[in-house]
Order: C-alpha cells, then sequence, then structure tokens
C-alpha cells in the first residue's frame, strides 16, 4: 500500500516508469506533451461519451455557480474547464493550471481562459483568491498529497469549495478487468487504426496502472481533513469514479 503523503510514487509497479519524485514530474509532463493534440479524441473513447455530462453534473452537485471565481488544478486540454465555463457564465472568471505547456496551448484554442503553467504541489499564484477549485482525474499524478490540498485551501477564499473528481481502483475483479482490457488495449488500438499514432500506448497503459495503484478513498478523505477542510465526503459512481469536496472554513 502506498503512503498518504506519497500516493503513487512509492508503488513498486511504477518504478519502472521513475524512480524519484524529479522523474516521475518529467515523465508525466513529457507523455502529456506528447498527447496533447489528440488527448479530447482519445477522452472520449475512454468515456464512452459520457465524460461532460458527467463532469458538469459533479460541479454542479459540489455547489459551482454563476459568477463564482474558479482555478481548475490540471486543466490539461480543458475537459474539467469547459464545463464549469458554463455554469459561472460571462460573470465568472476560470485559470487553468497544468505543467505541460502543450495541452495549456490546447486549452487556449478551445477556451476562453487564463492559463497558469504549474504543479499542483506548489502554485505559483497568490493565496485567498478563488470561490471554487477543480481538479479533474489528476489527483493520482501530484507527489503529494498533503501538499497539494494545502494548497487548494491556501487558493481558496474562506467558505471556498474543493472539488475532486478522480478514477477509483474497482474493488470487482470483473470491473477492473474490463478496465484494464479498454484502457491498455482498446484505446491504444483505436489510435492506431483510425489516428494512425501508436506512440499513445505508453501513455494509456501508464494511466492503468496509476489507477490500479492508487490510494483508496478513505486515504484521500483523511488528507483532506488533515490539511483542514471541512464537511468533507465523497461518492463513488459505479464503482469506477468518486468525486471529493470539501469547504475551507469561513
Amino acid at each position: 500500500m502506498t503512503t498518504p503523503g506519497k500516493p503513487l510514487t512509492d508503488s513498486p509497479r511504477l518504478r519502472r516508469y521513475f524512480h524519484d519524485d524529479a522523474e516521475r514530474l518529467a515523465l508525466t509532463r513529457a507523455m502529456f506533451d506528447h498527447s496533447a493534440d489528440l488527448y479530447d479524441r482519445l477522452e472520449r473513447w475512454t468515456g464512452l461519451g459520457r465524460g461532460p455530462w458527467y463532469r458538469r453534473l459533479v460541479l454542479q452537485r459540489a455547489g459551482l455557480k454563476r459568477g463564482m471565481r474558479v482555478l481548475d488544478v490540471g486543466t490539461g486540454t480543458g475537459l474539467v474547464a469547459r464545463e464549469a465555463l458554463k455554469l459561472i457564465g460571462p460573470e465568472g472568471r476560470l485559470t487553468g493550471l497544468d505543467p505541460s505547456p502543450a495541452m495549456l496551448a490546447e486549452a487556449r484554442k478551445a477556451l476562453p481562459i487564463e492559463t497558469v503553467e504549474g504543479y499542483a504541489e506548489a502554485i505559483p499564484l497568490p493565496g485567498g483568491q478563488f470561490d471554487f477549485i477543480s481538479m479533474g482525474y489528476a489527483l493520482r499524478h501530484v507527489t503529494d498529497l498533503h501538499a497539494t490540498f494545502r494548497e487548494c485551501l491556501r487558493m481558496l477564499k474562506p467558505g471556498g469549495i474543493l472539488c475532486i473528481l478522480e478514477p477509483a481502483r474497482p474493488e470487482n475483479r470483473l470491473l477492473r478487468a474490463l478496465l484494464r482490457v479498454h484502457l491498455r488495449y482498446l484505446v491504444p488500438a483505436l489510435t492506431r487504426l483510425l489516428l494512425r499514432r501508436g506512440d499513445s500506448a505508453e501513455l494509456w497503459e501508464y494511466f492503468w496502472e496509476t489507477i490500479d495503484a492508487s490510494v483508496p478513498p478513505e486515504t484521500i478523505r483523511n488528507a483532506l481533513e488533515r490539511a483542514g477542510f471541512a464537511e468533507v465526503r465523497s461518492r463513488p459512481t459505479l464503482g469506477l469514479l468518486c468525486e471529493y469536496c470539501g469547504r475551507k472554513p469561513d
């Protein structure tokens, strides 16, 4: 089992990809930079077309409202940000944070958002300026849960909300096997056949490994509470996904 502070780096199964935090950060940035131009299409195959609906539902359920100022951590190409913009309207404001310049460039092509290059563990922005922080499917890529959650708490205004969407390691063996086949074999095969790109297989294999090695929901909830969040809660969906919410005390 991995430790709360180091959710992935300490997993023996992932050491074939990297040996320390510096290598992990370099690897993930390179993978996302390389796949940025086709990431949205691959995500549609991965999420079977249900991703936008689910992301918008989770954001609404967490309390995202019109006019809010939002920080989207690990924004990537802007998949969560796209749904957040629909909810906050023109009165709201959204900033996307991501370590991959290629992914941020894709987000700027499609969305009217500000972007900042940086990591969740050390956000290069002044604190206390956001009403809402979203983080979509990026938590398993951070090096330290506690540092990440402390930074999120710092960035929020009093009463602000943190909302995390994250894959969950399926407890059901059949479901876990189906997800493994889908990510490790089906999506890369479609990429080779339809997009003529065989170089994304490692990214999706790595995605599966990070999901299978991820920490359980109770570890994430405990880390949120230890960082200072109140009203921490989680909600599983179909045994595959989990949403987490917490509020910065007033």
